[in-house]
C-alpha cells in the first residue's frame, strides 16, 4: 500500500515550480504550568504578497512535523500541538498552479487524498490540538484547522473563507465533511455555497467567531501570546468548549435545500462545483467522516480534470496577474504626476467620478457644468456619499473633512482647470457636445494636462481631431457602477502619445482599476460585445420568440443577470444609442430594434414588472412589441447567441482591438460580471465547440482554460 510519503513525493514530481511551505516546529512552556507545547508555525520563507500554499512537498514538510509532534505526543514529551501561520497569513490553500498541470484522474485523485491524509493526523494525536488562525485562511488554511479540536482567531484577521466553489472546486480536505458537522448545515451552506457565489466574500475575526468556526477571538497586538494563555487554560480544564448541539433533522435538510436554491440562482445547473459540494454536505448528515473524505477526493478529482475549474483557474489568473501587468501599456516612466483632476459635467456618472478621484488620488478635484444648480447638485451627492463612508466607519471625521474640502465646483472652466493635469469629461453622449467640450478645456488647461473621455462607443480619434494637440487624448471608459465594477478600458486614439498614455494608465492604478489597453473602434469591448449578444436576443424576440424563451436561453451560462434585466440596469435608452452607433459601424451585424425603439419611445425603464417579486413583463411593454411567425427553441436561441458572439469576438482579436483573447475575458470578468466558472467567454465558445464552428479555430491553446492533452 502507497504512504502518504510516497504518494506526495509522486504528486511533487507534477508540480515543479512550486513555492514550497515549510512547517518550523518549535518548542515552549506554556504559562500556568500547562506543560511543553509543540508549535508549528508555517512559513514559504517570502513576505505577505506571497501567502503559503499547500502544494504536494508542502503537505510533506506538514506531514513530517506531524511525524515529529506524534512522537513526542506518544512519549508524554508534550501536553498538545499548535499549528500558526507567518505574519499576515495564516495559509491560503493549495497550490493552484501545479493543479492546472495536472492531465490525469488518478493524479488529480492524489491530491486530494494527500491533503486528506496529511490533515487528518491532527485529530489523531495522543494530545489535544489548536489551530491559531493568526492572518488570511482560506480553502486548505481552513480545512486544516477544521482538523484541530481547538481553534482561535485574531480580530485582525481580513480574509477568511472556502472559496473553491468561485473557482470551480469543492473544499476537498474535510471543508464539506467538518463544517457543517461544527456549525450546523446553514451555516456551512453560508460560507461554502452562498459566500462563494457571491464574488467569493470574505468574512473577518469576528465572523469567524460569531460563526462558531473559531472558539475564541483575540486581538491581533498579541494575539498568539493570549492565544497560549487560553490553550493553557483549556489543557488545565480550566476552561471548557461548550459547542451547540448539530439538528441532523429537518434543518439539515432545508439547509441543503437552501444551497440548490442559491445555486440555481447563481448559476443555473450551469457549473456543477455547488451541487457537488452540497451532494458531500447533504451526505455528512451522519457524521461519517471517512465516507465524506472519500466523497470529497472523488468529487476533487472528477472536478480538477473538468473545464470549469480549469476557467476558473485561467479567470483567476487574469484578474491576479495579467490584470496587473496590462498588455501593450507604454513604459510607466513616462507618466507625468497628476496633482489635481477636473471633471466636465456633474450629473450622476461624473460624480461617481469625481468621488473615486478624491479618494483614491487624495488631490484636488473640481467639478463644472452648464448652472449652478447642476454644479451643487454634484458636489452635493460626493460629499453625502462621504458621509455615509463615516457613517459605515469606512473612513475617520479626520479624512471625511479633508475628502470634502477636496471636492469642490465651478462654473468658470478656466479657473477650475487652469491648473489642472487631468481633466476627464462625463457629458451628453453626443460626437459635437464632446468635441465643444474637449475644444473650451484645450483653450484654458496647461499643455502638459491629459484630456480624458468617459464616452462609452464614440470614437476618441475623432473626439479629438479638432483640437491643437490631440496627442494627449485618451479615452478613458469606466463601468457603472464605478465604485463596484474594476474595469478600466484605456483607449488608443489615432494620434494619443505615449507620455498621455502612460499618464492614464499610471492614474488608473492609483484607482486600483483593471486597465486594459483598447484600439479606438466602436464600443470598444464590453459594450461591443454586449450589443451583439443582447442584439441577437432582442431580434429573435422580433422575429416571434416569446420573451422568456429568449431569456432562459441563456441561463445555462450562468450570467449575473439576465439579457432583459441587464438592459433596464443600462436603461433601454443608452442601450438603444449604442445599438445604433454599432448599426452606423456595421450594418450587417448589429441591428436597431424598432421594438426597442417603441419601448424607449414609451418612457419605459425597462421590459419587467414586479409586482409580485418577480420580473413579469409589464403588459404596457407586451402591447407595444410587434412581433414575426418565426419561433425558436431555447437551444436554437442559444446557439444563434454563441454564434453571433463568436463571430464578433473574432473579428475584433483579427482588427486587433485588444492584444489578445485574454483581454476580452478579462474585460467580460471586470467589466460585466460574466463569471469565472465560463473563464469570461472564450474558454466556454471553445470547450462548447463554437469557436470552431464559427470561426474555424479555438480562441486559446489546448491547455489555456482546458485540461492539457
Amino acid at each position: 500500500m502507497t504512504t502518504t510519503a510516497e504518494l506526495l513525493k509522486g504528486a511533487a514530481e507534477l508540480f515543479p515550480d512550486e513555492v514550497v511551505t515549510q512547517a518550523h516546529v518549535r518548542h515552549l512552556d506554556l504559562p500556568q504550568d500547562a506543560g511543553r507545547f509543540a508549535l508549528i508555525t508555517l512559513d514559504n520563507g517570502l513576505d505577505h504578497t506571497k501567502p503559503t500554499t499547500f502544494g504536494p512537498a508542502s503537505l510533506a514538510n506538514l506531514n513530517a512535523a506531524i511525524d515529529q509532534v506524534e512522537k513526542e505526543a506518544a512519549d508524554g514529551e508534550i501536553t498538545g500541538v499548535g499549528i500558526t501561520g507567518k505574519p499576515f497569513i495564516f495559509a491560503v490553500g493549495a497550490d493552484l498552479k501545479g493543479v492546472e498541470l495536472l492531465k490525469r484522474h488518478e493524479d488529480a485523485l492524489a491530491i486530494g487524498k494527500g491533503g486528506h491524509d496529511v490533515f487528518k493526523r491532527l485529530s489523531t494525536l495522543a494530545v489535544p490540538t489548536f489551530a491559531y488562525y493568526n492572518g488570511a485562511a482560506m480553502g486548505g488554511g481552513v480545512e486544516v484547522g477544521l482538523h484541530c479540536a481547538y481553534r482561535t482567531v485574531s480580530a485582525a484577521l481580513p480574509a477568511f473563507s472556502l472559496p473553491e466553489v468561485f473557482l470551480g472546486l469543492v473544499p476537498g480536505w474535510g471543508g464539506c465533511t467538518l463544517l457543517p458537522n461544527l456549525i450546523g448545515a446553514d451555516r456551512a451552506v453560508s460560507v461554502i455555497i452562498e459566500n462563494s457565489l457571491n464574488q467569493n466574500k470574505q468574512l473577518k475575526g469576528k465572523q469567524v467567531y460569531e460563526l462558531g468556526i473559531a472558539d475564541a477571538l483575540f486581538e491581533g497586538a498579541d494575539f498568539l501570546e493570549q492565544s497560549l494563555i487560553w490553550t493553557a487554560s483549556v489543557l488545565k480544564g480550566e476552561i471548557e468548549i461548550a459547542r451547540p448541539e448539530i439538528d441532523r433533522g429537518d434543518a439539515w435538510h432545508e439547509a441543503v435545500v437552501r444551497g440548490r436554491a442559491i445555486a440555481d440562482g447563481k448559476v443555473h445547473g450551469a457549473a456543477p462545483a455547488a451541487y457537488r459540494a452540497l451532494e458531500i454536505i447533504d451526505a455528512a448528515r451522519n457524521g461519517d467522516l471517512a465516507r465524506g473524505y472519500e466523497a470529497e477526493e472523488k468529487a476533487l478529482a472528477d472536478l480538477i480534470m473538468g473545464g470549469e475549474l480549469r476557467s476558473g483557474i485561467y479567470a483567476f489568473n487574469l484578474v491576479q496577474k495579467r490584470a496587473k501587468r496590462p498588455a501593450g501599456a507604454p513604459d510607466k516612466s513616462l507618466a507625468r504626476p497628476v496633482s489635481k483632476v477636473g471633471v466636465v459635467g456633474a450629473g450622476l456618472m461624473a460624480s461617481q467620478l469625481a468621488l473615486l478621484f478624491a479618494r483614491r488620488l487624495e488631490v484636488p478635484v473640481v467639478l463644472t457644468d452648464i448652472d449652478q444648480e447642476r454644479v451643487d447638485k454634484g458636489v452635493g451627492y460626493v460629499h453625502d456619499e462621504i458621509d455615509k463612508l463615516l457613517l459605515k466607519g469606512r473612513i475617520n471625521q479626520d479624512k471625511a473633512n479633508r475628502l470634502k474640502a477636496a471636492v469642490t465646483g465651478s462654473l468658470d472652466k478656466a479657473a477650475a482647470f487652469g491648473d489642472a493635469d487631468f481633466v476627464i469629461e462625463a457629458v451628453f453622449e453626443e460626437m459635437g457636445v464632446k468635441q465643444q467640450v474637449f475644444a473650451e478645456v484645450e483653450a484654458v488647461v496647461p499643455e502638459h494636462a491629459i484630456l480624458a473621455t468617459n464616452t462609452s462607443s464614440l470614437s476618441v480619434s475623432e473626439m479629438a481631431s479638432k483640437l491643437k494637440h490631440p496627442e494627449r487624448v485618451v479615452g478613458f471608459h469606466f463601468f457603472n457602477p464605478v465604485a463596484i465594477l474594476p474595469l478600466l478600458e484605456i483607449v488608443r486614439g489615432e494620434k494619443t502619445d505615449d507620455a498621455s498614455l502612460a499618464t492614464a494608465f499610471g492614474v488608473a492604478k492609483k484607482l486600483k482599476k483593471t486597465a486594459v489597453l483598447v484600439k479606438d473602434a466602436p464600443a470598444f469591448v464590453v459594450n461591443r460585445i454586449l450589443t451583439r449578444f443582447m442584439g441577437e436576443i432582442q431580434n429573435v424576440i422580433d422575429e416571434g420568440t416569446p420573451v422568456d424563451v429568449a431569456e432562459r436561453a441563456v441561463e445555462p451560462l450562468g450570467l449575473p443577470m439576465s439579457p432583459l434585466v441587464l438592459l433596464e440596469l443600462v436603461g433601454p435608452a443608452i442601450g438603444l444609442h449604442v445599438s445604433e452607433t454599432l448599426h452606423g459601424a456595421f450594418p450587417d451585424r448589429f441591428t436597431v430594434s424598432e421594438n426597442l425603439k417603441r419601448v424607449v419611445e414609451a418612457g419605459k425603464r425597462g421590459f419587467y414588472v414586479y409586482d409580485s417579486g418577480k420580473p413579469e413583463l409589464d403588459p404596457e411593454v407586451a402591447a407595444l412589441l410587434q412581433q414575426g411567425g418565426t419561433v425558436l427553441t431555447e437551444e436554437q436561441v442559444r446557439d444563434r447567441v454563441l454564434d453571433a458572439v463568436a463571430q464578433e469576438i473574432g473579428l475584433m482579436l483579427d482588427e486587433g482591438v485588444v492584444a489578445e483573447a485574454q483581454d476580452i475575458d478579462l474585460c467580460l470578468i471586470t467589466g460585466a460580471g460574466w463569471p469565472f466558472h465560463l473563464g469570461g467567454l472564450t474558454p466556454y465558445l471553445d470547450r462548447e465547440g463554437v469557436s470552431e464552428r464559427v470561426n474555424g479555430k479555438r480562441f486559446l491553446a489546448p491547455g489555456v482554460a482546458s485540461v492539457p492533452a
